[in-house]
C-alpha cells in the first residue's frame, strides 16, 4: 500500500496565526481565559489548557481586568463590549478572511441593508458575522434562499448584501449569488470564501478520484474538515474521518494500492504524522515539537526589516503571507502594485516565495504590514538611473496631481513632469491624466533628494519626429492622406497628416465660395487630404480637400447653356456688378447695368448678398470659363435709355477681353475668383 499526503493538509495561515498568538499568550506566567475554543481540534486546545489557559463560553466566566484570546471564528460583538466594559486585555486571534467579512456586514447595516449570510447558522463564525448586523439572515443552500424569497414580497429592490462563511463550498454559494441577481435589482455579492480553502478543497477532490481510499482527517467539530470529508466520499468509494491515529484503518485498507490523506485547516502538523506513521513504517519528517513551534513562533521582526514568506492566500484587496513568526503577514494590493486594476491572482499564487519589507508591525492585533513594491523601489532606483543616462522610454501610472504638473509612479519610484511636458495643451485639466497608463523618457534624477524629472512630451515628440521622416521619404504631389484637423485661420485650415501639419487654403477646402473654413471644417475633424505641392526644405505642404476628379465647370457645362434661366446666389459685391454662384464652384457675372431695368449707381441697391435670384444665361466663355448673367433680360418692363455720354464702352473699359478679375471685367465673370482675393 502507497501514501501520498495532500500537499495543503493542515493549517492555513489564519488558524496558524490564531494558534500561534495563542502560544504567546498561554506561556506567560499570569493566567489567561480563551472565551470558546480558538480553533477546532480538542488535541491543540488540551495543550493550551496546560500551558495555563482556562476555557470559558461566557463573559460573565471572565473576571475584569484579565486577559482573553478570541476565538479564530471571532467573536459576538455584544461579547467585545462586555470584555472591554471589563477592562480586559484582549488578545485577538480572528482570522483576517473572518475580519472582513465583519467589516462588510457591518458596512451593510450602516447603509440600511439587508445581510444574507451563506453558511451554518450553528457555526460560531457565522454567529460572530451577524452580530455585526441588525437585520441579518443566515441561509445554507438555495432552498432556503428561495423560500425567504418567495415569502419577502418585496425583496426585489430591497437593498441586499450577500457574504459566505469562509468555510463554505464555493459551487453552493454561486448558486445562491445567481438566484439574487436574477430576482434583486439591488444586491452586493461578496465571494468571501477563503482561497486557501477552496484549494485544499480542490485538491482534496483531485486525490480522492485518484486513489483506492481516502483518510480525512480533522477534528469532527470542523466545518471545513466536514466538507473534505463530504467531496472526499462523493469522489472515492472509501473515506475514513478521522481525528488522530487510527492503527484498525491498516487492516480494513489491506486490499488497497494507493490511499489518500487530507486534513482540515484546524489540523496541526504532528497529528498528521500520527496517523500517516500509523498507516506506513516510513519515518515522516514534517513536524517539529511543540515546544520547538513555541519557540520559532515567539521570533519577532521589526519595521524596515527584509523578509521572504511563502503565499498563503488571496483576496481581491490583500495577500497573505506566511512568516513563520508569531505574526501574520499581509500585502494590501497597494503595496504590491501601482496598478489598482489588475488581478491579484495574476500577480502571486497560493505556494510561492516572495520578497517583501515589513512596513509596520501590529503587536496588539498580531499583524505584520507587508510591501513588495518598497522592496522594489530599492532595485528600481538603479533601473531609473539608467534609463536616464541611456535615455531609454519608460512605463508609468499617473498617481496625482499637483499646482505645477503631475506625479507618475514608475516601479515605485515618483516621477514629477512638469505642465509643460505632459504634453496637454496650456489650459487643459491636468486630472484628466489620473490613473492612466503613460509612456515618458527621464530627464534628471537626484538619488540623494529623491528627485525625478520626467517629461511625456519627449516622447510623444520624438513618436512625431520619426513619423515626419517617414512622411517627407515618401511624400509627393497627388498623394492622398487621411488627417486630422490641428487648427483654423481666417485664410485655412492646417492637418496633422502623420507628424507633419500641411496647411489647406480656404480656396481649396471645397468648390463653394466660404468666408471662413469654420464653415467647413472644425479642430479635431477626420478629413482626407491630397498634396498640391511639398517643399522639404522649408518644410511647407499645401494640401487639399476638394475632388479635383468632380469638375465643377464640367458640371455647369452639361446642365446650362447660354439663354437658360438659372437660380442664382449673390455671392459678392463688386463695383462693376455682383459675383453670383450658379452650381457649387461656377461663379457668373452680372453686370451693374444687367442688374436692373433702371439706372442704379451700385448693386447693392437692388440686390444683398446671400438672396438668390433668377438670372438669364447671356453668354459662356468655354475658353476662360467665364459666365456672363442677365437679371434685366428677365424684366418686362421698357429699359431706361442710358445717355451716351453715361453709358461705359466695352472698348473703353476693356470689359469684353479675357480679363482676370481684378481687372474688373463687365461682360463675364471668371468660373472661380482668384485665391488671393479671399486671401487675408
Amino acid at each position: 500500500m502507497k501514501l501520498k499526503l495532500a500537499q495543503t493538509a493542515g493549517f492555513c495561515f489564519g488558524v496558524d496565526r490564531a494558534v500561534s498568538m495563542a502560544q504567546e499568550a498561554t506561556g506567560q506566567r499570569e493566567c489567561c481565559y480563551m472565551l470558546g475554543k480558538v480553533i477546532h481540534n480538542d488535541a491543540v486546545l488540551d495543550k493550551l489548557r496546560q500551558n495555563g489557559a482556562r476555557l470559558v463560553e461566557d463573559t460573565n466566566q471572565v473576571p475584569a481586568g484579565s486577559r482573553v484570546i478570541l476565538r479564530s471564528h471571532g467573536a459576538l460583538r455584544q461579547d467585545v463590549e462586555a470584555l472591554a466594559e471589563k477592562n480586559c486585555a484582549v488578545i485577538d486571534t480572528v482570522c483576517p478572511c473572518v475580519s472582513r467579512i465583519h467589516h462588510l456586514v457591518a458596512d451593510a447595516d450602516k447603509l440600511g441593508r439587508k445581510v444574507l449570510i451563506f453558511g451554518s447558522a450553528s457555526h460560531p463564525e457565522v454567529a460572530a458575522s451577524a452580530s455585526n448586523s441588525r437585520q441579518s439572515l443566515v441561509v445554507s443552500n438555495v432552498n432556503e434562499l428561495e423560500a425567504w424569497l418567495a415569502q419577502e414580497t418585496n425583496h426585489k429592490s430591497a437593498p441586499i448584501s450577500l457574504v459566505a462563511q469562509t468555510t463554505a463550498l464555493r459551487e453552493n454559494f454561486k448558486q445562491c449569488a445567481e438566484m439574487l441577481k436574477k430576482q434583486c435589482t439591488n444586491v452586493e455579492i461578496f465571494d468571501t470564501i477563503c482561497d486557501a480553502t477552496s484549494t485544499r478543497q480542490a485538491e482534496a477532490v483531485a486525490l480522492a478520484k485518484e486513489c483506492d481510499a481516502m483518510i480525512v482527517v480533522g477534528d469532527w467539530h470542523s466545518s471545513n474538515t466536514k466538507h473534505l470529508y463530504e467531496l472526499c466520499r462523493a469522489n472515492c468509494p472509501q473515506v475514513y474521518w478521522v481525528q488522530g491515529a487510527a492503527p484498525q484503518l491498516r487492516s480494513q485498507m489491506k486490499d488497497c494500492a494507493l490511499v489518500g490523506i487530507t486534513a482540515g485547516a484546524s489540523t496541526p502538523q504532528w497529528i498528521i504524522k500520527e496517523v500517516y506513521k500509523t498507516m506506513s513504517e516510513e519515518i515522516m519528517e514534517i513536524e517539529e515539537s511543540f515546544a520547538e513551534l513555541l519557540e520559532k513562533s515567539i521570533k519577532t521582526l521589526h519595521t524596515g526589516e527584509k523578509v521572504t514568506g511563502v503565499v498563503t492566500g488571496i483576496a481581491p484587496t490583500e495577500i497573505y503571507v506566511d512568516l513563520g513568526t508569531k505574526h501574520a503577514g499581509y500585502i494590501p494590493v497597494s503595496e504590491l502594485t501601482d496598478d489598482q486594476t489588475v488581478d491579484p491572482f495574476s500577480l502571486v499564487t497560493i505556494g510561492e516565495e516572495i520578497e517583501t519589507f515589513v512596513v509596520r508591525v501590529n503587536d496588539q492585533e498580531g499583524v505584520i504590514t507587508l510591501s513588495k513594491k518598497r522592496l522594489d523601489v530599492v532595485k528600481n532606483w538603479e533601473e531609473v538611473e539608467k534609463a536616464c543616462e541611456e535615455k531609454i522610454t519608460v512605463e508609468g501610472i499617473v498617481t496625482e496631481e499637483n499646482k505645477g504638473g503631475i506625479v507618475v509612479s514608475v516601479k515605485g519610484v515618483r516621477v514629477f513632469v512638469p505642465a509643460s511636458q505632459t504634453g496637454l495643451p496650456r489650459d487643459a485639466e491636468m486630472s484628466q491624466m489620473l490613473k492612466e497608463k503613460v509612456k515618458l523618457r527621464i530627464r534628471e534624477v537626484n538619488r540623494a533628494r529623491r528627485r525625478v524629472v520626467g517629461s511625456i512630451r519627449a516622447v510623444g515628440d520624438e513618436i512625431r519626429a520619426e513619423a515626419a521622416a517617414a512622411v517627407w521619404a515618401e511624400i509627393e504631389p497627388g498623394k492622398k492622406y487621411a488627417g486630422t484637423v490641428k487648427s483654423l485661420t481666417s485664410y485655412g485650415a492646417f492637418v496633422d497628416i502623420g507628424g507633419v501639419d500641411g496647411m489647406v487654403h480656404i480656396s481649396e477646402l471645397t468648390w463653394s465660395r466660404v468666408k471662413h473654413p469654420s464653415e467647413v471644417v472644425k479642430v479635431g475633424d477626420q478629413v482626407e487630404v491630397f498634396v498640391i505641392s511639398a517643399d522639404a526644405e522649408k518644410k511647407k505642404i499645401s494640401l487639399g480637400m476638394k475632388d479635383r476628379a468632380q469638375s465643377p465647370w464640367a458640371t455647369f457645362t452639361e446642365k446650362y447653356a447660354i439663354g437658360d434661366v438659372a437660380a442664382v446666389k449673390v455671392v459678392k459685391f463688386m463695383t462693376f456688378g455682383a459675383f453670383a454662384e450658379i452650381v457649387p464652384g461656377v461663379d457668373g457675372l452680372i453686370h451693374i447695368s444687367q442688374i436692373a431695368d433702371r439706372r442704379i449707381d451700385a448693386p447693392g441697391d437692388a440686390l444683398t448678398e446671400g438672396e438668390t435670384v433668377d438670372a438669364k444665361i447671356i453668354d459662356i466663355d468655354m475658353d476662360n470659363k467665364k459666365v456672363s448673367l442677365s437679371i434685366r433680360a428677365l424684366l418686362n418692363a421698357p429699359v431706361e435709355e442710358v445717355p451716351a455720354e453715361e453709358a461705359p464702352c466695352c472698348e473703353e473699359t476693356g470689359c469684353c477681353e479675357a480679363a482676370p478679375v481684378e481687372e474688373t471685367p463687365c461682360c463675364a465673370a471668371p468660373a472661380k475668383e482668384v485665391a488671393e482675393e479671399t486671401a487675408e
